[in-house]
């Protein structure tokens, strides 16, 4: 297989950090209430944009290993101890996918990874780690 990663598409980062510098002009034009209001979304939007970075690669995958990044530190599971799954659920009406990995030999480790930070279809990368998808 060799070595392959997944992370936060570029575009969706740049996009947030846009955003987020649009909004914190507008933040001078606003009431105070405004303020608050607009300032958080500019906080949380910052956030997102700080954890893109830091996180990349998102998942990290080759021969042996797979690596999760996480705030928390890496995540490394030897690919004979990873169970992975694709759950698919429906909330409101919306679809959701989420790839799950898991250490057979560790119950306190199961990583969730959905389309936003894959930067792709999850069920695409889940075959791709089982071996039912070409490069």
């Amino acid at each position: 297989m060799g070595t392959v990663h997944w992370s936060t598409r570029p575009a969706e980062t740049v996009a947030a950090a846009a955003v987020a510098v649009v909004l914190g002009v507008a933040l001078l034009l606003l009431d105070l209430p405004g303020r608050l209001l607009v300032g958080a979304a500019v906080l949380l939007l910052l956030v997102v944009v700080v954890r893109d970075v830091v996180l990349r690669p998102r998942l990290r995958v080759d021969d042996e290993s797979v690596a999760v990044r996480r705030l928390g530190g890496t995540v490394l599971i030897p690919r004979a101890r990873l169970r992975t799954r694709v759950r698919t659920s429906r909330r409101l009406g919306m679809r959701s996918t989420s790839l799950e990995l898991e250490d057979t030999a560790d119950d306190t480790v199961l990583v969730v990874l959905g389309r936003r930070d894959l930067g792709a279809d999850p069920e695409r990368v889940g075959a791709r780690l089982l071996g039912h998808e070409p490069v």
